[in-house]
């Protein structure tokens, strides 16, 4: 099991940066990929970035040039820098694990979610 606990979201004008933080404990050696979701009012939830185990961050056409993901492993903590805000990037944001079960098989584990608005 993981338990995955999010800091850093708030209020923001728009162009301006927030950083959000992500720490994982439990069995952290099964996480296969971390990353960050979002949830736009009465949208549904949308992969924002993601970095796997080893490997380079992926990002979702919209922010990228201006959000960057990066990941410590020995600290089992993952960070979303945001830059050049947007009142669109308001959302609330939920950290996700993707969790090895075994051999090819994977459960998702996510944060309990932190609140990031822009304003205009």
């Amino acid at each position: 099991q993981v338990h995955l606990v999010e800091s850093g979201g708030g209020l923001v004008q728009a162009g301006g940066s927030l950083k959000l933080s992500c720490a994982a404990s439990g069995i952290v050696f099964s996480i296969n990929a971390m990353g960050w979701y979002r949830q736009r009012p009465g949208k549904q939830r949308e992969l924002v970035a993601t970095i796997s185990y080893g490997g380079s961050p992926e990002y979702a056409d919209f922010v990228k040039g201006r959000f960057t993901l990066s990941r410590d492993e020995d600290k089992n903590t993952v960070y979303l820098q945001m830059n050049s805000l947007k009142a669109e990037d308001t959302a609330v944001y939920y950290c996700h694990a993707e969790y090895r079960v075994r051999v090819g098989v994977y459960t998702d584990y996510w944060g309990q979610g932190t609140q990031v608005t822009v304003s205009s």
